[in-house]
C-alpha cells in the first residue's frame, strides 16, 4: 500500500545541504527504511545531504516552503494513506498528542494502549480537559475495544506488556511511548517486536538518541528505530541555548525552570519515599526539585556538554512553565544585541520553535502556544556584557506534544529522502 505524507506548516526546520529537492520529486520512492511504501505528493521542499560513508541522507522541510505553502486540505489528501501512529499511555501527553495528530492531515492515530482505562473513561478524559478545554468534536466509546472521534474509529488495547500490543495487526508505523515507564531502548523495542516500525519516547532516555526539533533533528538517521523527544524543559532550553552559544559562546550556565504541576505530584501531603519534598501538597507549596533538562542539552548540543546544569521549582499552576537561564558569555554583548540575535533566529532558522515577545506577558498568555520556547525580552537582565539572565516561556504540555508529532513527520521525511537516493 502506498502512503502519502505532507509535512504541515508546523515543521519549520532548515538544514544546510549541498542538494535541494522537493518531496514531490521523490514520488517514485516505494520503500521506506521501516518497510512501508510511501507515495509523496503536495509536500514542502526539503533539503537533503548525503551522509558520507553510509547510504543515509539527512533532510527536512526548508524555510521557503514552510513560509509560502499551506498545509494540504482534507480534500487534497482524500483517498491517500497517512502516517499511522499508536499511542502507549493515555495520560496528559498521550491525550494531547492525539489532539495534535487529529489536526495534522498527514497523520492518523489508529491505536491506543492503556491497561488502566476503559473506553468510556477514555472518551470522557479526552473530551474534557481542564487546561486545554473541551474537545469540540464528537467523542464516544464505540465498544469495549474502540473509541470513535469525529467518525474515526480508534482501536483500544489494554496490555501491560508492550510486546503483547497488536501494533502489527493495527498497521502501526510509529508508536508514541508516553507512559514514562519504557524509556530505554531495550524496553521500548518491545513495541517493535509487537509489529511497530519506530518508537518515539516522550521523555528523556538513558540510551536512546535524543532529538530536539530545530536544534539537532538533522542528525536523525533512518537506521534509528527508537528515539527520544527529550523533555519539555529541554525543548524550551535547547533552542535558546543554541542561539546564544552560536552567537556569543556560553562558557558556563545555570538553569532554573519554574514548572507547573504534573500528574506525578501529590494533591495533598502523601508518602513519597524517594522524594520527600515531592510528596508535599502540590496545591500548597513551591517545591524545589531536580531536573536533568540542562544537562540533557549537552546531548543535543555537544558543544555545551558539561557547561550547563539546573534545578526546578514546582509551583501550583496547572500548565505553562518558564526557564531562567543565567550564563557567562565568551563574547561580551549588550542585552540589546542578545535580544536581536534571538529575535532574528525566531524569525528565521528557528521559526515555529523559538518565539520572541516584548509584551508584558504572564504564564497564562502562553496556554496553548505550540512553540517550544518563547523568549521574554523584558524579563531578562544583564549584569555585565558577559553575565546575563535570559527568560523563556513554554506550554510544557501543548508545545511538547506538537514537537512529538513534528519529530514523527521529520523521521518520515528523512526515510523518504533516504529511500530515494
Amino acid at each position: 500500500m502506498a502512503t502519502a505524507i505532507s509535512l504541515s506548516a508546523r515543521v519549520p526546520t532548515v538544514l544546510k545541504a549541498s542538494e535541494k529537492r522537493t518531496v514531490a520529486e521523490a514520488s517514485n520512492v516505494t520503500e521506506l527504511a521501516f518497510s512501508r511504501s510511501f507515495r509523496v505528493n503536495n509536500s514542502p521542499k526539503v533539503s537533503c545531504k548525503h551522509v558520507k560513508g553510509t547510504k543515509a541522507s539527512r533532510c527536512v522541510a526548508t524555510r521557503a516552503a514552510i513560509a509560502t505553502e499551506k498545509p494540504p486540505t482534507d480534500s487534497a489528501s482524500k483517498g491517500k494513506s497517512k502516517i499511522r501512529i499508536g499511542i502507549n499511555g493515555f495520560g496528559r501527553i498521550g491525550r494531547l498528542v492525539l489532539r495534535v495528530a487529529l489536526d495534522r492531515p498527514d497523520v492518523e492515530v489508529v491505536g491506543i494502549n492503556d491497561p488502566f482505562i476503559d473506553t468510556d473513561y477514555m472518551a470522557y478524559m479526552f473530551r474534557y480537559d481542564s487546561s486545554h478545554g473541551t474537545y469540540p468534536g464528537d467523542v464516544h466509546a464505540e465498544s469495549a475495544t474502540a473509541i470513535n472521534i469525529d467518525g474515526q474509529s480508534i482501536a483500544v488495547f489494554g496490555k501491560r506488556d508492550p510486546a503483547e500490543i497488536p501494533w502489527g495487526e493495527a498497521g502501526v508505523d510509529f508508536v508514541v511511548e508516553s507512559t514514562g515507564v519504557f524509556t530505554t531502548v531495550a524496553k521500548a523495542e518491545a513495541h517493535i517486536k509487537a509489529g511497530a516500525k519506530k518508537v518515539v519516547i516522550t521523555a528523556p532516555s538513558a540510551d536512546a538518541p535524543m532529538f530536539v526539533m530545530g536544534v539537532n533533528n538533522e542528525k536523525y538517521l533512518p537506521t534509528m528505530n527508537v528515539v527520544s523527544n527529550a523533555s519539555c524543559t529541554t525543548n524550551c532550553l535547547a533552542p535558546l541555548a543554541k542561539v546564544v552559544h552560536e552567537e556569543f559562546g556560553i562558557l558556563e550556565g545555570l538553569m532554573t525552570t519554574v514548572h507547573a504541576v504534573t500528574a506525578t505530584q501529590k494533591a495533598v501531603d502523601a508518602p513519597s519515599a524517594k522524594d520527600w519534598r515531592g510528596g508535599r501538597g502540590a496545591a500548597q507549596n513551591i517545591i524545589p526539585s531536580g531536573t536533568g533538562a540542562a544537562k540533557a542539552v549537552g546531548k543535543v548540543l555537544p558543544a555545551l556538554n558539561g557547561k550547563l546544569t539546573g534545578m526546578a521549582f514546582r509551583v501550583p499552576t496547572p500548565d505553562v512553565s518558564v526557564v531562567d537561564l543565567t550564563v557567562r558569555l565568551e563574547k561580551g554583548a549588550s542585552y540589546d544585541e542578545i535580544k536581536a540575535a534571538i529575535k532574528a533566529a525566531s524569525e528565521g532558522s528557528l521559526r515555529g520553535y523559538l518565539g520572541y515577545t516584548e509584551d508584558d506577558v504572564v504564564s497564562t498568555d502562553f496556554l496553548g502556544d505550540p512553540r517550544s520556547s518563547i523568549f521574554d525580552a523584558k524579563a531578562g537582565i544583564a549584569l555585565t556584557p558577559n553575565f546575563v539572565k535570559l527568560v523563556s516561556w513554554y506550554d510544557n504540555e501543548w508545545g511538547y506534544s506538537n514537537r512529538v508529532i513534528d519529530l514523527v513527520e521529520h523521521m518520515v521525511a528523512v526515510a523518504v529522502a533516504d529511500a530515494g537516493n
